[in-house]
């Protein structure tokens, strides 16, 4: 192909081949180390992601293009700005050379491209970068990118000063130039979106590899919210409000809710509340599967499969999301996963909710978000300050009590040890506590205090995963020791799994995490197989503790008879599903519908229409939570709980 005349457009074509020879050898790469799972669709990968590539390109040579086709002929053809041609053409290669290193191990992490997840990865910078330096040889990685981009460069340096030395085009030239650039992107804004034209449904790894990362990270940037009546199918407002009635319909609730859409209910539990203390532990990406007694090999987990067979273990148990806020969000509220970003992240807007705190706080509790990082991470101090509990994180401890930390936080040791204190001190008081904490050790880098275990600290999840179950024992072996612990439950249950990735949207298999509910003396001991989710979390704990209030959860108490049928919610920040334990509905934007029968194993996903008996299910759920939430019907104001404080 006989390259343009014009100088600048010569320049544009050079640095924007690079670019796209890079952003193809990056999907070759993912490509080739995971084609067992995208299977063999080169053509439809390749041909889509070009377009993505192109997409993006056109977008991220628009300033570019401005500058070289309005740069005056003087300043062109100056020797420094030969030289200034030269830095800017190393300096991009280098910056795609670093996007794609962050993209391979953004895709080790997630399984997927540059999503939302980059995005508040950007926002919360400081963890993050922290992170990286105690996860990777930054210094040498980037040195060594630095290497190749002016390694190549200078293998361009003739080419250059040809395209350098190339006519110039007249301003009339320049002006048609800038015009047909600035039409075609409006052409691509109008045509590319992030799901235009790589699809929804089918093989995930599929429509993921044919996306362009950096043209994704832009576009979640944007779109973190979504409207759902916008973007899903909905259901008449008086035949959804039948449903979820139907839904929550126990035998000790009376809605009292006036709007259809309204889940607000008295739950009568009976007239003996027991004040019991909860210490609840939402433990940072730890999968069932980790576990011996699931079959893991590694003997990782000594300690929490002993408590297992001390616990109410629920076996058959999942999360609602695929990140820390959706688990804390779910545990919380007893809400499903919303489209777009968590309610804990919404800021200005993640407040005043009738969550597990604000019921316990009004029935005299000390309750309290017990942190091992920095609050203002994922908006948790905000969202946990506003919803009825008081906030202990690591910036509220003194340093020396904190013996090891790394980026994200404190280890799992000092956390447990900042939660005896805590109890210790309302026992002294004769008050009753929810203690609700986080961890952060069982995160990359996988670093905790030497000595432990038998894995050495940084090596792996493995090592991660087995001091966060030392760290357990260690501070079940304290509590016991306490006066206060015959008379706790102690909760213990995954925030969300390591691993979400999989040929489809929502892989279901991979949502699932263990619950134990541990109190000797208040509790008995058994397996429990029936089907939950985080949502179910909260309502279970008041049930334990016989507590009448006011209900504005969609999730069900574990442990009262029901004839109600089986579901559990998951979602991502698009996609929307309701597994009822053997067949999964997902709900998608732009009103796409699908069924995955048989989800748990062959998992043949059709498209079905809105009638679908599983997909009312779902658009009930998500329909109710999301009007709820922009209606004030879920808030805590609107409790007649409220005018008893």
């Amino acid at each position: 192909m006989r390259l343009p005349a014009s100088a600048p457009l010569r320049f544009l074509l050079l640095i924007t081949s690079l670019w796209l020879v890079i952003f193809s050898l990056t999907r070759l790469v993912l490509l080739v180390t995971h084609l067992s799972e995208a299977g063999t669709a080169f053509a439809s990968i390749f041909g889509i992601g070009l377009l993505y590539d192109l997409s993006f390109l056109l977008y991220a040579a628009l300033p570019m293009s401005l500058y070289v086709l309005l740069c005056p002929p003087l300043l062109w053809g100056s020797r420094a700005h030969s030289w200034f041609l030269q830095g800017l053409l190393t300096l991009s290669v280098f910056a795609m050379l670093f996007t794609a290193v962050a993209e391979w191990l953004f895709w080790d992490e997630f399984g997927v491209r540059f999503n939302f997840i980059a995005v508040d990865y950007l926002v919360y910078s400081d963890e993050v970068l922290n992170n990286i330096l105690e996860s990777y040889p930054i210094g040498k990685l980037l040195g060594g990118l630095a290497v190749i981009a002016v390694v190549i460069c200078m293998a361009l340096h003739k080419p250059l000063q040809r395209v350098i030395a190339a006519p110039l085009p007249s301003w009339r030239q320049r002006l048609l130039s800038i015009a047909a650039i600035l039409a075609l992107s409006a052409v691509v804004l109008l045509a590319v979106d992030q799901d235009t034209p790589r699809g929804k449904g089918g093989n995930a790894y599929q429509h993921e590899l044919a996306s362009n990362g950096p043209y994704q990270f832009f576009a979640a940037f944007r779109n973190n919210e979504l409207d759902y009546a916008q973007f899903y199918g909905t259901l008449p407002k008086s035949e959804v409000g039948q449903h979820i009635r139907k839904e929550l319909a126990e035998d000790n609730v009376q809605f009292i809710g006036k709007e259809s859409l309204d889940v607000r209910r008295t739950v009568t539990q009976g007239e003996k509340t027991q004040r019991h203390n909860i210490i609840l532990v939402t433990i940072e990406s730890f999968s069932a599967k980790y576990m011996g007694s699931n079959g893991n090999p590694g003997k990782l987990t000594p300690n929490l499969d002993q408590l297992r067979k001390e616990s109410l273990y629920f076996n058959n148990f999942y999360a609602t999301g695929t990140r820390t806020d959706r688990g804390l969000e779910a545990i919380t509220l007893s809400i499903p996963p919303t489209p777009g970003r968590s309610i804990v992240k919404r800021v200005g807007r993640e407040s005043g909710f009738a969550s597990l705190g604000q019921q316990l706080n009004h029935a005299g509790y000390d309750t309290v978000f017990v942190y091992g990082g920095r609050g203002y991470f994922d908006n948790m101090n905000a969202f946990f300050g506003g919803n009825g509990y008081r906030v202990v994180d690591q910036s509220s401890i003194d340093e020396a009590d904190i013996h090891f930390k790394n980026a994200w936080g404190m280890a799992d040791e000092d956390l447990y040890q900042q939660t005896l204190k805590l109890a210790d001190e309302n026992f002294a008081n004769n008050k009753a506590f929810l203690l609700q904490l986080m961890t952060t050790s069982n995160h990359r880098p996988y670093t905790y205090p030497e000595g432990k275990i038998d894995i050495p600290s940084g090596d792996g999840r493995d090592g991660a995963v087995k001091y966060t179950d030392y760290a357990i024992g260690q501070f079940l072996q304290a509590a016991r020791k306490k006066p206060w612990f015959d008379d706790t439950i102690f909760v213990f249950v995954a925030d969300h799994t390591a691993g979400s990735a999989g040929k489809e949207d929502l892989p279901i298999r991979n949502y699932q995490i263990p619950l134990f509910i541990y109190a000797p003396k208040l509790v008995p001991s058994r397996e429990d197989d029936q089907l939950a989710s985080q949502i179910d979390l909260a309502p279970t704990l008041l049930g334990l503790l016989n507590l009448n209030y006011e209900s504005t959860f969609f999730g069900r108490d574990l442990l009262q008879p029901t004839t109600l049928p089986p579901r559990v919610l998951v979602g991502n920040y698009q996609h929307l599903g309701l597994f009822d334990g053997k067949d999964l509905a997902i709900l998608s934007p732009r009103g796409m519908l699908r069924r995955h029968d048989d989800a748990l194993g062959a998992s043949q996903e059709v498209t079905v229409q809105l009638e679908d008996p599983l997909i009312v299910r779902a658009v009930t759920y998500y329909q109710v939570a999301s009007y709820g939430f922009t209606h004030g019907l879920l808030n805590w104001s609107n409790s007649k709980n409220a005018q008893k404080n």
